[in-house]
């Protein structure tokens, strides 16, 4: 099996992959084995489910960076929140398809998967999660803006449900 094949292939690659424990119905990703939140943790101890986080939140705060990290040069500004997700994790990532100054607090948002980046011209593609707006997660992106380009061969997180 080729490299490339197989990170495709890996379970909760390209899915929002976390976990459920069964004592205290907490939420958490990434996925984790014992529940911090059961009071003794030994209560957890082969009590935690997967479970596919659907990919829908809410922006909870934000803000637009300026000076990008290594890599990132090419996006600002851009845009990086917190989004509290319906099941109840809270996740940090980068909200695509928005203007900076239309950014806010309370925003429904998507996650999607995008392209990171790429090691080398040969080299393997790293793809993570994204935001976008959920009209835009659900009807493409408005006419006029340019869409960032998601892999063809990734799905959407909202088509990735196991």
């Amino acid at each position: 099996m080729a490299i490339a094949r197989f990170w495709r292939e890996t379970p909760r690659r390209y899915n929002l992959g976390g976990s459920r424990c069964l004592v205290c119905q907490s939420v958490y990703f990434p996925p984790r084995t014992v529940c911090p939140t059961c009071s003794t943790h030994r209560q957890s101890i082969g009590k935690m489910e997967p479970l596919q986080l659907s990919g829908d939140g809410e922006v909870v705060s934000y803000t637009v960076v300026h000076e990008a990290a290594i890599g990132f040069e090419m996006q600002v500004p851009y845009v990086l929140a917190l989004v509290r997700t319906t099941e109840g994790p809270l996740l940090t990532g980068q909200v695509v398809n928005v203007v900076p100054d239309e950014m806010r607090v309370g925003l429904k948002v998507r996650a999607t998967f995008r392209k990171l980046r790429e090691e080398g011209p040969a080299g393997v593609i790293h793809y993570g999660y994204k935001f976008a707006p959920r009209e835009e997660a659900e009807a493409g992106p408005r006419a006029g803006r340019e869409a960032e380009p998601a892999p063809a061969h990734s799905p959407d997180v909202s088509r990735a449900r196991a």
